[in-house]
């Protein structure tokens, strides 16, 4: 198992999942069966020295405890000392607590998501600064159609930190990705995260998208490049009117459906959608959410049935889980406005 032991260690690490998560077991085991440091050296290289974690690291506290233990799985084998352990863990605990860090999540394309996240979880009174399970499997149904957004202008509905929507942009090429949210915290850091991945977001005035102007070319990009917006949306005060303006094919969202409030000011959305088409086709409209509370979710549904908006669940056949190692509870419904 020892490559693809490595390279397990790697993609859980470098996205920040919890260090539980990670093959432990396996990599006792293998120690046992051949006492090797240089399986740990690969370990380290491939995580904690390898150029992205250098260049976008997670929080000092998740390389300090992932560190500890890895020295802990060596010294509990005879295998040769290796300094490289502790020369990393000292230089991280000289290391200053930030309060952001960073998830780089591998895409099955060789390419790379990486965001920079808040260490809090809810900071600043919005929810938007992390990334949450429905965002990764939104991404993922997406890996596996690309069609739905081949050469089509989508709307992503409540954005946060970027994960789908930069996704998105590396993977399905489509025309143009609109992100939106409506805190300016969540706004300013969403804007970032699309500088850090390599697009350019269009100058503000986004409102009047009526060119079809073609994605500029960003250098190191490849040329089917989308025209990338970040508008700022509120679903209560949005008209019609602006949103006929961003002319969506399809709109998208994730982990927006979390409470009660929330559900009747979507789903009031989506209605504004479905009317402001004037001759254009109906957006095709998909929602991913983790069924944190049944209720919720039940009322969502209660509430698209009230206004006559159709919907039906999408099967979950992902198997190739690149993103996460646990299947939470994640549902993709397709609604028809």
């Amino acid at each position: 198992p020892r490559p693809g032991l490595a390279l397990r260690f790697q993609r859980r690490f470098l996205a920040a999942r919890p260090l539980r998560s990670l093959p432990w077991p396996e990599l006792e085991q293998s120690l046992r069966t051949a006492p090797d440091s240089a399986l740990l050296a690969d370990i380290l290289h491939k995580t904690i020295l390898h150029p992205l974690c250098v260049k976008c690291p997670p929080s000092a506290k998740y390389r300090r405890c992932f560190l500890t233990e890895l020295i802990k799985k060596h010294e509990s084998t005879a295998a040769e000392p290796l300094d490289e352990l502790y020369d990393a863990l000292a230089d991280v605990l000289k290391e200053e607590e930030s309060t952001h860090c960073y998830k780089n999540y591998l895409l099955p394309t060789g390419d790379c998501v990486s965001l920079s996240e808040s260490t809090a979880l809810i900071s600043g009174g919005t929810t938007g600064l992390v990334t949450w399970e429905a965002a990764l499997h939104l991404a993922q149904w997406a890996l596996e159609n690309p069609g739905v957004f081949r050469d089509r202008t989508i709307l992503e509905l409540g954005s946060g930190i970027g994960f789908t929507g930069i996704a998105i942009c590396k993977t399905c090429q489509p025309r143009t990705f609109i992100f939106s949210d409506c805190h300016p915290r969540v706004l300013r850091q969403l804007g970032e995260n699309i500088r850090l991945n390599g697009f350019i977001p269009e100058p503000d005035g986004t409102w009047s998208i009526h060119t079809e102007s073609q994605g500029q070319e960003v250098e190191g990009q490849n040329c089917q490049n989308p025209k990338v917006i970040v508008a700022e949306l509120d679903w209560g005060s949005v008209t019609e009117k602006q949103l006929l303006g961003l002319r969506a094919d399809v709109v998208i969202a994730a982990d927006v459906v979390y409470d009660p409030e929330i559900i009747l000011t979507l789903t009031g959305m989506l209605q504004k959608l479905s009317t402001s088409r004037a001759d254009r086709k109906a957006p095709e409209v998909f929602i991913a959410f983790t069924i944190r509370n049944p209720d919720t979710y039940q009322l969502f549904q209660a509430e698209l049935d009230k206004v006559g908006i159709r919907w039906q669940m999408i099967p979950a056949h992902s198997s190739c889980n690149f993103l996460y190692d646990v299947q939470p509870d994640v549902t993709i419904l397709q609604l028809f406005i």
